[in-house]
């Protein structure tokens, strides 16, 4: 898979942009501030619905714009395919694909797959939960674009339970018929968080399973390989589900794949947790409670690896997202956003060696010298939101 073409309107920088683009390694350099990684978000937004750098969709619009528009052709085995997003912040985003308007923005899902490395994945590593818990579920809808919408149902239970258990909070302790009435209400809400809940954990605990072979053997590449005597040089993950680790849940035989098991699993702790869940306010069991534990050796990651072995387990991580996504299917395209220039002589050539042969490469630099000479290619310049070929 690869893109032929990008063409942007009213996006970040850019008022207009029409770009064509070829198989291989591309470089975009220039100053930093004057638009590369609008370039490279844009098109990380075209496949996944969503910014690396922003969490909302205002800052993605040009200043005295109302909407901004994004168009990406795409090439694959099935043939050509045009995906096209308008961004509208307060109102509902629109999208079409070859054309054609889809119901849902969720719809266009799959039609364009990335893996993007960036600063900002050093936050996978370091960073609170939340960041690594996004990270499955990206991945997760980019290998089956369905779980997207298991996501989306979640956290509309989610935010309705929480809703309702910080009303319960407000009102204190209640007695007689209201307690029996909310009582009957979190049961209710408990079976739709435990429905909506238990698909999602299954297939990020799959999903971490399928994964933890190829950040052992990505983390080995880009580090340079483990070293004798210093197990500080191995990696490993795992998934802590906080339905199972409650005191009384016995989780003893329950497979990921056993969406009843786990469903059964979620109710029992929620249960176990009411009296501290009312008393909070908050919902203390689910997915969205959730940790992906890294590690380097024995030790937790976070808190204990080093700049340089965090940088080796972020890349790692998004080595092994890309071998899994083109596992008997199409390489993904690959963006490197100014990564290079995070990176010392010897973690560069590694990485650089391992992406080497994807599909379609893109890179972002502003230095041209920070990207190693084996990613070789077209190269563009970009100075004040204007992509030119270089000369």
């Amino acid at each position: 898979m690869h893109l032929t073409r990008l063409a942007l309107t009213d996006f970040r920088s850019y008022a207009g942009l029409s770009l064509e683009l070829s198989p291989g390694v591309t470089t975009f350099s220039g100053p930093n501030g004057e638009g590369k990684t609008n370039l490279v978000e844009a098109i990380g937004y075209l496949a996944t619905l969503g910014s690396h750098r922003v969490a909302t969709d205002s800052p993605l619009v040009r200043r005295g714009a109302d909407a901004a528009v994004l168009r990406a052709a795409v090439s694959g085995a099935q043939g050509s395919t045009l995906v096209e997003i308008e961004i509208n912040p307060g109102r509902a985003n629109r999208v079409r694909l070859n054309r054609a308007p889809m119901p849902r923005p969720r719809d266009i899902l799959g039609a364009l797959r990335t893996v993007l490395f960036a600063p900002e994945d050093l936050a996978l590593v370091k960073g609170d939960p939340g960041e690594r818990r996004r990270f499955l579920d990206e991945l997760l809808v980019a290998t089956a674009p369905r779980y997207a919408g298991l996501r989306a149902d979640y956290e509309r239970v989610l935010r309705q339970r929480t809703a309702l258990l910080k009303s319960a909070g407000a009102k204190g302790h209640l007695r007689g018929a209201a307690r029996e009435s909310m009582t009957a209400t979190l049961d209710a809400w408990d079976a739709q968080l435990a429905q909506a809940g238990a698909p999602l954990l299954a297939g990020r605990m799959r999903l971490v399973a399928a994964l933890r072979p190829h950040v052992t053997a990505a983390y080995a590449a880009v580090s340079g390989g483990p070293v004798s005597g210093q197990p500080g040089e191995s990696s490993g993950m795992s998934y802590r589900a906080s339905a199972l680790n409650i005191d009384g849940v016995d989780s003893a035989g329950v497979a990921d794949t056993d969406v009843p098991g786990l469903q059964t699993a979620m109710l029992k702790a929620l249960a176990g947790v009411r009296a501290s869940e009312l008393d909070r306010g908050v919902c203390l069991v689910g997915p969205h409670r959730d940790e992906l534990e890294l590690f380097i050796g024995e030790l937790p990651a976070r808190g204990y690896a080093s700049h340089g072995e965090s940088w080796s387990l972020a890349l790692a991580l998004r080595l092994a997202s890309f071998a899994l996504l083109k596992q008997g299917r199409e390489d993904p395209v690959l963006i490197l956003d100014d990564v290079f220039a995070e990176l010392d002589t010897g973690r560069r050539d590694r990485l650089a060696a391992l992406v080497a042969d994807a599909e379609q490469v893109l890179v972002t630099a502003a230095v041209p010298a920070d990207v190693p000479e084996t990613l070789v290619g077209a190269r563009f310049t970009v100075r004040a939101g204007v992509v030119a070929g270089a000369s």
